[in-house]
């Protein structure tokens, strides 16, 4: 505002608008704000004028509000501590986001890389890793077949550390495969083809668990992966999936090194099929889960009724809302069983 106010009653009187951006803000988060202005009196003096106090939240991390790209797969977090930190990793592309957490031993990461045709930095996938289990409680990532195209890249295996992660240890159980157990991807290789360096990224300690390996990451948990990859749609339609593990009853722990590592006793994999409208409006929802101990499997079907659960189900179990984004209207049914996406 200026001078140009008017007066009634010796009181300045005048409207109009600013705006002002700002940065550095924490995720899920409320900021309060007050705007107030000096103006003229009329008698040779100035009067302050406040606004009403107002206030806005910010979304939780790596979250949008519409549009088939949106971040509607990515778990509801109600313990983000803090503001969070970024950097790069050149070597896979990758300008990562480290969200920290109330519990010490949680952090929160996302990895970005840049779209082989478009040019710009997109979302990988976000993880949340658990310092004190060596491995992710839970990754969330989406496929579409336009977005993160098949360039069939490969298996480029090179495991290292989360450089979004800066708890200690990543290495997850050094000596998998000497006791039965590979290093389970939970967001798979086969996922992440678009490059080398996008691929690469799937090779994070933080992004694996130990798995057994004959007749369940052999058996159905590869068939599982391979059936997911082919339901990726293009268009509109997108497909979110949340991969994470459980740790329910006795939990089996196996040596490596110094550290007593433990052992899930379950991996699970929710999937939820959106549709949108030119608007970038959610129009229809479906979803399905699978979960599996963690033990061999073999001779069995990947969507044997046994394994085939309720997003609902596992949500229960896991402690965590896994798409909270998706509208009321349509997550209930798709969560429950109701609209069921079939593999």
């Amino acid at each position: 505002m200026t001078d140009e106010a008017y007066y009634n009653d010796g009181i300045a009187v005048a409207s109009g608008s600013y705006s002002v951006d700002i940065s550095s803000l924490s995720p899920s988060t409320t900021y309060y704000y007050e705007a107030f202005m000096m103006v003229s009196d009329g008698n040779g003096g100035f009067k302050e004028i406040t606004s009403s106090v107002g206030s806005f939240t910010t979304p939780a991390a790596g979250t949008v509000s519409s549009g088939f790209l949106a971040c509607y797969e990515v778990p509801a977090i109600g313990n983000l501590s803090g503001s969070g930190t970024s950097g790069t990793f050149t070597e896979r592309d990758d300008t990562w986001y480290r969200y920290y957490t109330t519990n010490s031993k949680q952090q929160l990461a996302t990895h970005t890389y840049k779209h082989p045709s478009t040019n710009k930095q997109v979302r990988n996938y976000t993880v949340l890793y658990d310092g004190s289990k060596y491995a992710p409680l839970w990754t969330a990532h989406v496929m579409h077949a336009s977005m993160w195209p098949d360039k069939n890249v490969g298996r480029n295996e090179e495991w290292v550390s989360d450089p979004a992660i800066n708890l200690t240890q990543q290495s997850g159980l050094d000596n998998a495969s000497t006791v039965g157990y590979s290093r389970g991807h939970l967001v798979a290789s086969d996922y992440r083809q678009s490059s080398v360096k996008q691929n690469k990224q799937t090779f994070y300690y933080s992004n694996q668990a130990p798995q057994w390996q004959n007749g369940f990451n052999s058996g159905v948990w590869s068939t599982l992966e391979g059936k997911v990859k082919a339901a990726a749609p293009s268009g509109r339609d997108t497909l979110y999936v949340v991969t994470g593990v459980l740790y329910e009853g006795t939990v089996k722990t196996l040596s490596s090194g110094s550290l007593s590592v433990p052992i899930p006793s379950h991996f699970y994999k929710c999937l939820m099929k959106c549709s949108f409208d030119a608007s970038g409006t959610m129009t229809a929802a479906s979803g399905t889960a699978f979960i599996f101990t963690n033990e061999s499997h073999t001779g069995e079907q990947y969507n044997d009724q046994r394994y085939i659960s309720t997003i609902d189900a596992i949500e229960q179990r896991a402690g965590f809302d896994f798409f909270p984004n998706v509208p009321s209207s349509l997550q209930t049914n798709a969560e429950n069983g109701t609209s069921v996406l079939n593999l």
